[in-house]
């Protein structure tokens, strides 16, 4: 009893900020048709306001066949896309989720967007055959997006319960349960979130999604409310859940490289990479080019994502006026040659514009058709790029994003060199101009860099690394008033560690002298 009464706490603490601060509407189980997995009620209201005439016309046609139409349509192609696209009915498109406005200056697009509804459900009984409930979900326009289990450690019950709970309790043949149904479902307590997008029995696998504290694992001390309350203050406002559907929740295929077979796969967002990215875009549209980032992540952070995320969104983001893009192209440069399709297929599938990703594998003039073509995003390896730059000198784009994977010492010296020349003003072929201070040899290049500190003007240099030596940290980290270079956002091998996501390489490590 005392455990339900804890939850119920966590409970009304949650649903009480987000009804009353982030203005959601509360709803309930006797509006959840469960075989569906739909709020009727909310669903046919939102249509009703924003499409008047569709309404009309599904009321016609009747409202069952419609809903029916509707569910199956997210069971096939799942939630995420069913949100962003809206679907057909015969002759009719229907939108079930209207898009942040691009800039302020649209007010029917403003309005369109304040039309959602978005709602928050407390026991939410979601089974055909029992009674079982979970403790809350969210839902937009009457479609559930994410679920809830609440524990609170005080009374014996943590993280690792409710946790168990989804893997135990939570039968994923539920309806509610089926793949792509939610985008995310969160185990929740007062100290620690974790997550996961699929929920498969006793097998189910949960993520960290915790901030770190003094570069380890968990939340830091919250001296105005819970530890973990940036989940529901920071996360699920209205502005951040559409930020995430909008730009970061996706379904992708990955094919097994043994079986051949495709399988589809959800993807949600972790903490340190939605924090990471959304600080890039914003500094990077604040600030004039010349600019350089350091992102630190961990080996299995999921930095080919946190890439796709930022390339992307690079693709359109614009100044603070809303006036022009703040980039031409985007370049992604990568020297791991094993991740290098891994990459290109991650962007590709998180591009929501067809025919903007040009994966440069056949040299030069490749890459000169894919500039003149107007691609947006060009993936290249640091192998392939010192074969084709001779030719590109006189394509001079005057502003560029430049995506670096693995950065690390490589990225400096001569190859470094040529990026700088092909991207700069110059015209005379490289190596050939006596004030060039970049045509010199590797290692004359990687002190001049790190002592001069010179980075071009007319582009923006984001370095993506798990472990930054000396040389990458004083090239692309920022400068502190003590002397030390550090990274622009970090998520270390510590907090990886501790998050138990990693193994501990050093745990079981013995040296030879011990051992004999």
């Amino acid at each position: 009893m005392n455990t339900n009464t804890s939850e119920k706490g966590l409970e009304n603490i949650i649903e009480k900020h987000l009804v009353e601060i982030n203005n959601y509407r509360q709803s309930y189980s006797a509006d959840y048709d469960r075989d569906l997995c739909i709020n009727t009620k909310l669903l046919f209201e939102f249509l009703q306001n924003t499409q008047p005439h569709a309404f009309e016309t599904i009321q016609k046609r009747g409202k069952e066949k419609f809903l029916k139409r509707l569910s199956e349509q997210i069971r096939t192609k799942g939630i995420i896309e069913v949100l962003r696209k809206g679907i057909k009915d015969l002759d009719l498109q229907v939108y079930l989720y209207y898009k942040r406005p691009v800039s302020q200056l649209n007010p029917k697009a403003k309005e369109k967007y304040q039309s959602n509804i978005f709602s928050v459900n407390r026991q939410l009984y979601y089974s055909l055959s029992n009674s079982n409930s979970l403790d809350m979900a969210l839902f937009i326009n009457g479609l559930p997006i994410c679920t809830f289990e609440l524990k609170n450690e005080w009374t014996g019950q943590t993280i690792k319960n409710a946790i168990r709970q989804y893997q135990q309790d939570r039968d994923p043949k539920e309806s509610l349960f089926a793949f792509g149904r939610c985008i995310v479902h969160f185990a929740v307590d007062s100290n620690l979130v974790y997550m996961t997008t699929e929920l498969k029995g006793v097998n189910t696998f949960f993520l960290p999604f915790n901030k770190g504290v003094n570069d380890g694992a968990g939340n830091p001390v919250n001296t105005t409310g819970l530890k973990t309350d940036y989940l529901w203050k920071e996360i699920l406002t209205k502005e951040s859940l559409s930020n995430i559907i909008e730009n970061y929740a996706q379904i992708v295929e990955e094919k097994d490289e043994d079986t051949g077979k495709i399988k589809r796969k959800q993807i949600f967002p972790r903490f340190h990479q939605l924090r990471a990215v959304i600080k890039l875009l914003a500094d990077a549209q604040q600030n004039d080019l010349g600019q350089k980032y350091l992102i630190q992540h961990s080996a299995g952070s999921g930095k080919s994502n946190s890439i796709a995320w930022l390339a992307h969104q690079l693709v359109s983001l614009h100044n603070t006026d809303h006036t022009e893009t703040v980039f031409d192209s985007i370049i992604v440069v990568t020297d791991r040659k094993v991740l290098d399709r891994q990459i290109r297929d991650n962007i590709k599938q998180f591009a929501q514009v067809n025919k903007v990703v040009e994966a440069i594998d056949k040299g030069s003039k490749q890459l000169k058709t894919a500039l003149e073509d107007g691609k947006k995003i060009i993936i290249t390896t640091v192998q392939k790029f010192p074969f084709i730059i001779d030719e590109i000198g006189i394509l001079q784009a005057k502003k560029f994003a430049i995506i670096i994977d693995e950065a690390h010492s490589s990225q400096s010296g001569e190859t470094a060199g040529k990026m700088n020349w092909v991207l700069s003003d110059k015209e005379t072929p490289y190596g050939e101009d006596p004030h060039d201070t970049e045509a010199e040899d590797s290692e004359d290049t990687i002190n001049k860099m790190i002592e001069q500190r010179k980075m071009l003007k007319n582009a923006n240099y984001f370095a993506f690394t798990a472990t930054p030596k000396n040389k990458t940290l004083e090239t692309f980290g920022a400068k502190t008033s003590e002397g030390k270079f550090l990274a622009f956002d970090s998520y270390t091998m510590k907090q990886a560690i501790e998050e138990e996501f990693i193994l501990d390489v050093l745990k079981n490590y013995t040296t030879y002298q011990s051992y004999y």
